[in-house]
């Protein structure tokens, strides 16, 4: 792991020079992306976000520190300029710093980049953060803001290809190559080329087995290989290094719940979720952890599984987070509601999106609130027990919701929503729907227990 923290000029012998005169603040950027890119919280500093502090006290100057600090903010999901004045007085402060200073070009390309992420310009934000990397490859922070911001796009090929591209210009020697190894191999992993993802991820490990997002891209390929009892092996054997201090630890114990949801061993996930990830949750408040907290107990909720009072708290969780900041949160955060049979606050959160759908500006809100909201009120129809509605509103948007972000493991729990409500459909149509989306299901994840007995189900409405 990269602890050799470098001074300005350092920095500039890599090609990535730096404005400020400080070392110790050169040095403390360098550890504050490490910890960022690395998904860790280094103890010596307290974790990212003082180390992102202290680096701004010690040259307040400094513009990168504030590119950090409202980066990270903006991909963070949990808040917004659009409601949140501190972070819109940081961000004009950003601005206002860059345009009396004498920046790099690539610092001023990063300055640029976090204006649009915070106008909702996604997309254009990673136009921006390729184009640093067609000029400096190696710039770690450009990679990561690129590729999270690419998740949230759903867009996973444009994802893949903006590492892939700069592979060639990392040497093995360079401060945080293992990480550029695990990125490349999440990029391959999203677009299904899995052999080759699994080689780049446990290259990663080899070189830091607590890298937590190579961790996390084997997670995703034993998912979706169907490769179960390895998965919880795999987790097991390696807790020591992917739990401590990692900022993945409860999305990696979320894929630990996904294994044995799929073998139908329903209790077992609950035991996972209450050690690992609602605990991990009620801890945090972090809007990530909450996420995946109402995730799986939603899909425990689509197996028949009652999971007890646990949806409560996780509505009061969810208090802290729902301004409707990017759709595939707010689905999550609908399900809490009701889960915990809170439907007038889902009522308001839906008509919080409609507000969107006709006031917001930027790619993020403008192309994805419509679909957000079908699949909001597919959610509520499902709720009501009105299946028929739920499969009519899943339906058209079924190639659609890769427009709400996210990865393929977490989407496809509503492509489970889609397959339950046809099932239990009293439409002929809708039933033949199901069959439909099993076969599909069946065709990439041939040996899934969870298909096998979808495809029991499928059979016993055919018999007659």
């Amino acid at each position: 792991m990269h602890c050799n923290w470098r001074d300005c000029r350092e920095w500039d012998r890599e090609g990535l020079p730096l404005s400020t005169t400080s070392n110790e603040a050169a040095k403390l950027y360098d550890a504050a992306i490490s910890q960022y890119v690395g998904y860790y919280d280094d103890d010596t500093f307290g974790g990212v976000t003082p180390t992102i502090e202290k680096l701004c006290q010690t040259d307040p100057d400094f513009v990168m520190g504030d590119v950090l600090a409202n980066g990270l903010q903006l991909l963070g999901t949990g808040r917004s300029p659009l409601l949140d004045i501190r972070l819109k007085n940081s961000i004009d402060a950003m601005n206002t710093k860059a345009t009396r200073q004498n920046l790099t070009n690539r610092e001023s390309l990063h300055v640029r980049a976090v204006q649009l992420l915070a106008e909702g310009s996604n997309r254009e934000a990673c136009d921006v953060w390729n184009e640093i990397l067609l000029d400096h490859p190696t710039d770690i922070l450009a990679l990561r803001l690129a590729q999270d911001s690419y998740i949230y796009l759903g867009l996973p090929t444009q994802m893949r290809d903006s590492v892939a591209r700069v592979v060639p210009w990392w040497k093995p020697d360079l401060p945080h190559y293992g990480y550029m190894l695990g990125m490349h191999s999440f990029g391959l992993c999203e677009t299904c080329h899995y052999d080759t993802a699994e080689i780049y991820a446990r290259k990663g490990l080899e070189l830091n087995r607590r890298d937590g997002w190579s961790t996390h891209t084997i997670l995703h390929i034993l998912d979706a290989q169907s490769r179960n009892d390895e998965g919880i092996k795999f987790l097991e054997d390696t807790i020591g290094d992917w739990r401590p201090n990692n900022r993945l630890s409860c999305h990696n114990s979320f894929h630990w719940t996904l294994y044995h949801i799929e073998k139908g061993d329903y209790e077992e996930a609950l035991n996972v979720w209450d050690q690992y990830v609602g605990g991990r949750a009620k801890q945090t408040k972090s809007v990530y952890n909450v996420v995946d907290s109402c995730a799986v107990l939603y899909r425990l909720g689509l197996e028949g599984v009652n999971v007890g009072d646990r949806w409560k708290d996780l509505e009061a969780l969810v208090n802290l987070h729902k301004d409707c900041l990017l759709g595939i949160n707010d689905a999550h955060f609908l399900m809490a509601y009701m889960g915990a049979g809170k439907k007038e606050e889902g009522k308001k959160l839906i008509a919080n999106i409609k507000d969107i759908i006709t006031s917001s500006t930027g790619t993020n809100h403008r192309e994805t609130a419509k679909v957000a909201m079908m699949l909001c009120e597919a959610l509520v129809a499902y709720d009501d027990g009105d299946f028929a509605r739920t499969v009519d509103l899943m339906w058209p948007i079924k190639y659609k919701i890769i427009t709400l972000g996210g990865s393929e493991a977490q989407r496809d729990m509503f492509t489970q929503l889609l397959i339950q409500a046809a099932l239990l459909s009293p439409e002929k149509r809708h039933q033949k729907i199901a069959r439909a989306v099993v076969a599909e299901k069946k065709a990439l994840k041939e040996n899934s227990p969870l298909v096998d007995r979808q495809m029991q189900r499928v059979v016993a409405l055919y018999k007659d």
